[in-house]
């Protein structure tokens, strides 16, 4: 009799505890030795994943209670990385859907609660964090069951349980007046509820829904077992996405164990393995006996909704700081990521040095870019576009659903800013002591809007939004209402220079700083770009100065995130990336060639 076995993805909006939670049932099922200090989030293993709090991509594990095997896998929070969370719920039987007692369900519960139930998996609702002061358990709980409603949840999926209690003081129970000490309560829940993973009788199916990579054993398939069983050694047919079929041969299996893996000669039906030995397989291929060849239904990703382009850094400064700056390095990177990021595109453009980048969002981008730029990448992007579709024969472009909380006073500040980008105002109720304000809104309106907003609102509000649909063109949303700066030479900057043109607008440099010819060094105060000179020093005669010579008082410099910089260039603008700097300039460098070129020719730049 093989061992039964539970699988659960972890499901819930950023930042609700879903890795917390994990780490708890690790240490209540003794997965470590008491005098080991395994540390928090476990589970986020990559550095930017632990400096930014956020999940990126999915991990697996298991534990041992009570006899029973329980595959968790843990997914992403945000809806940049929803083809991440797609894909992982194919291998759960059930979820865990987590939801904080204050906030209650969020536009990303509701997407990955859309995607749980229709493919008809068992939920277990845990409203965590009951231990905040201003929590509403039981409206939370009410708010649950309409969302569940109104996303056609079945009368079984309707009859959900519900668990209570906080993950990071480490207890839950039925009750949330009544604490407990362990987390006893939801793994006996988990056994309780989630359905056993079938054993399927018959020929091997299997379909990949993960990929690893080791320097020794090269690519792994990660994925559950639907059907049969898988052995050591076994010839097998791997089944493409486009119908072609290569043959090959089981050369290792893992099954997961803990937080690692364990080897193992067979896996039946149900369970979640490793498989080493394969070549040329993509997520969404199936693996299947050798003989009786069938292949499971493929995995259908949500289309991508911006494009960015890609090119290698020109700039003066070229090769100074990364590794790998040819356009060769940087495309063969590009397609790696394709192979298991299956929400991205890449496509050539006419330019051998430039690709079209397609994701689901900036934050979606941006990981990407940091991720290049810490492997030493150098690269350039140009402005986030968002991907315009024709219907009918009508032009039409992405339109999301946009959720602001904020207090009551500066609700009306949120509203003037958004409507400037063409949003719609649909919801305006009350939230505890703050503002629950919702927004149609364009997806180009939204690039750069989360700046404007945290600035009018002294960083107060709390943004999130997701995609709705793609619908009619609803006209120009003007962009960046102020000019830049521009460096006329080379050099150093000079603290002289900067303190006698502060009155010219906000800097992104500070003294001493290395700039070249046609970086943008600034904000400009009106509307046109103004080209200066911030590398002049002052001039020394051996004539003492007449007056009291006062040391140069320099305002400290605008930092950008990543993020920040990509939604604030314009269309005759790059971002340039290196292992060590980030810096804005203009496509084309050199003042006296950016006038030769500013004709009505190319006056359709603007965007």
């Amino acid at each position: 009799m093989a061992q039964e076995i539970r699988n659960i993805a972890i499901i819930a909006h950023v930042d609700h505890g879903k890795t917390t939670t994990v780490d708890k049932i690790l240490h209540q099922t003794n997965l470590f030795r008491d005098n080991q200090n395994a540390g928090e989030l476990i589970l986020d293993s990559n550095d930017l994943e632990r400096e930014r709090g956020i999940t990126i991509v999915s991990k697996n594990v298991s534990v041992n209670y009570k006899g029973v095997k329980i595959n968790i896998i843990d997914t992403p929070g945000h809806a940049d990385f929803g083809g991440e969370v797609e894909r992982v719920l194919k291998m759960a039987d059930g979820v865990l859907l987590l939801v904080d007692a204050f906030e209650g369900p969020m536009p990303q519960t509701r997407f990955v609660t859309s995607k749980a139930l229709s493919l008809g998996l068992k939920p277990i609702v845990v409203i965590n964090k009951v231990d905040k002061e201003n929590c509403r358990p039981e409206e939370i709980h009410e708010m649950i069951f309409d969302l569940f409603f109104a996303l056609d949840a079945t009368e079984e999926q309707l009859d959900f349980p519900v668990i209570y209690g906080s993950s990071k003081q480490g207890w839950m129970s039925n009750d949330w007046k009544n604490p407990t000490t362990d987390f006893t309560a939801l793994l006996d829940a988990i056994i309780e509820h989630i359905p056993a993973a079938p054993y399927n009788e018959g020929t091997l199916q299997m379909q990949v829904t993960s990929l690893d990579y080791s320097s020794f054993v090269g690519r792994i398939a990660i994925g559950r077992v639907s059907r049969g069983t898988i052995r050591e050694n076994q010839p097998v047919a791997l089944m493409k996405r486009d119908g072609t079929v290569v043959r090959g041969r089981v050369k290792e299996l893992h099954t997961f164990e803990g937080l690692g893996r364990k080897k193992t000669d067979e896996v039946g039906s149900g369970d979640i393995c490793a498989v080493v030995g394969l070549e040329g397989f993509d997520i969404g291929d199936t693996i299947s006996d050798a003989e009786n060849q069938e292949a499971l239904p493929g995995i259908q990703i949500d289309e991508p909704t911006m494009s960015m382009l890609f090119t290698i850094n020109n700039s003066p400064f070229f090769g100074k700081e990364g590794k790998y700056v040819t356009s060769r390095h940087i495309r063969e990177r590009l397609m790696k990521e394709t192979e298991k990021n299956l929400a991205l595109r890449v496509e050539d453009t006419e330019s051998p040095d430039a690709m079209m980048v397609f994701g689901r969002g900036i934050l979606h981008l941006s990981v990407l870019i940091e991720t290049m730029r810490r492997e030493g990448y150098e690269l350039q992007v140009g402005q986030p576009r968002v991907i315009i579709k024709e219907i009918d024969g009508r032009k039409h472009e992405p339109i999301e659903t946009l959720y602001v909380d904020v207090p009551a006073e500066l609700s009306g500040k949120v509203i003037e800013l958004a409507t400037q980008r063409k949003a719609e105002l649909t919801v305006m109720e009350p939230k505890g002591d703050l503002q629950h304000l919702e927004f149609n809104i364009p997806s180009r309106g939204i690039i750069g809007l989360r700046n404007q907003i945290l600035t009018a609102t002294a960083g107060q509000a709390v943004m999130n939004h997701r995609f709705k649909s793609y619908e009619p063109w609803v006209g120009d949303i003007p962009g960046r209402n102020m000019g830049v700066l521009v460096s006329m030479e080379t050099g150093p900057c000079t603290a002289y220079a900067l303190d006698k043109l502060q009155d010219r607008g906000t800097f992104f440099v500070d003294p001493g700083e290395e700039i070249y010819e046609g970086q943008i060094v600034g904000e400009h105060i009106r509307e046109n770009d103004l080209v200066i000179n911030i590398v002049k020093a002052k001039q020394l005669t051996n004539f003492r100065a007449a007056g009291k010579d006062d040391a140069a008082r320099v305002a400290p410099p605008r930092k950008f995130s990543l993020e920040e910089a990509m939604e604030y260039i314009q269309a005759d603008e790059y971002l340039e990336v290196t292992p060590k700097s980030q810096r804005l300039r203009k496509i084309v460098l050199s003042e006296s060639e950016r006038r030769r070129l500013a004709n009505p020719a190319l006056a359709g730049m603007k965007m």
